[in-house]
């Protein structure tokens, strides 16, 4: 490519003011490709709070931004160093190529350059349900880390998942896929409670057991943590898997008294992605039912308020195919 490299992006111009712009992409290096984006995903936990204004201080934050990070597309270019070649079809993390503007997470964009080993080779035939690869390496980070804490012993995973939104869908799915029990799934709203896959889901209300070994929260609700652990066993673990606006805090004394582990799972890393990609090969994980809307990406504003607003949108996938024509 000879020409000027630019592409359409959603921009955050400020909290609650979006629209598309052209933009102006840093030149690519030889580690670097180019990648055409087909479908990214919006997150209703940190692009809702980049929309809103109220995500904590995060590296690479400001406004104006490119969010997004639950990208796939074809490689059109492909540096000597990058270690990927033209034709590629893979998923995409993100981007940092869009000079003064931010690009946290920047993978809403037609078009984007990122180093080569930041690009996961995936099947072509995953399409659109590529975009949930983030989620699905969160929630197998999340799981895989229980896992870990039992090193030496029986498999330590999560029994209980509170919230029943695209993540905890794909925590549960984690859960098993890994041979783990169908574990019980905490959901409230009533019109999220449907589309479970070999477990059950319920309402908190209805659940009488104080014995959970691992509780997994993806609810994001900082105000949790106490009845949370009312409902662990003597050494059990909490493991927050959401993003969490407001600080957290909790009572010491029934804390102390049960000797609870606490974790935060963080980032998912590189082998997050691939191990959620053999379960796919194996069949053991899917994602079917998990995109319930669809959006021209011309209408992003639109889309992103219907992620944000409407309970039914587990998620939204914004379609690029053309806008680099």
């Amino acid at each position: 490519m000879t020409a000027a490299l630019t592409a359409q992006a959603v921009v955050l111009e400020e909290p609650r003011r979006l629209g598309l712009r052209r933009l102006a992409l840093t030149p690519p290096t030889a580690a670097d490709c180019v990648v055409d984006v087909d479908f990214s995903g919006i997150s209703t936990g940190t692009e809702r709070l980049l929309w809103t204004g109220r995500m904590p201080p995060f590296p690479g934050m400001g406004y104006p931004l490119v969010p997004g990070y639950e990208s796939v597309g074809r490689v059109i270019e492909a540096g000597t160093d990058s270690g990927r070649a033209v034709g590629d079809w893979v998923f995409v993390p993100g981007a940092r190529c869009y000079g003064d503007i931010h690009g946290l997470f920047g993978g809403a964009a037609s078009r984007v350059v990122v180093p080569g080993a930041r690009l996961l080779a995936v099947p072509e035939a995953l399409a659109e349900q590529g975009v949930l690869l983030a989620l699905a390496a969160t929630a197998q980070h999340a799981v895989a880390g229980s896992a870990q804490a039992s090193a030496g012993s029986e498999k330590r995973l999560p029994e209980l998942i509170v919230g029943h939104g695209v993540l905890g869908r794909l925590l549960a799915r984690v859960v098993i896929a890994a041979g783990g029990r169908p574990p019980v799934v905490w959901e409230t709203n009533p019109i999220r409670a449907n589309g479970a896959t070999g477990y059950d889901v319920i309402d908190p209300a209805q659940d009488s057991r104080h014995d959970y070994d691992v509780i997994l929260d993806a609810s994001g609700d900082p105000t949790l943590l106490n009845g949370l652990i009312g409902r662990l066993a003597r050494g059990g673990e909490i493991v927050l898997a959401g993003f969490y606006e407001a600080p957290i805090s909790f009572d010491f004394p029934p804390a102390f008294m049960r000797e609870l582990h606490l974790r935060v799972a963080a980032e998912f890393k590189e082998p997050d992605l691939l191990a959620v990609r053999d379960a796919l090969d194996e069949g053991r994980l899917s994602f079917d039912g998990l995109i319930t809307h669809r959006s021209p990406v011309a209408d992003a504003a639109a889309a992103y308020a219907t992620a944000f607003d409407d309970p039914t949108c587990l998620k939204m996938i914004l379609d690029w195919r053309g806008a680099n024509g």
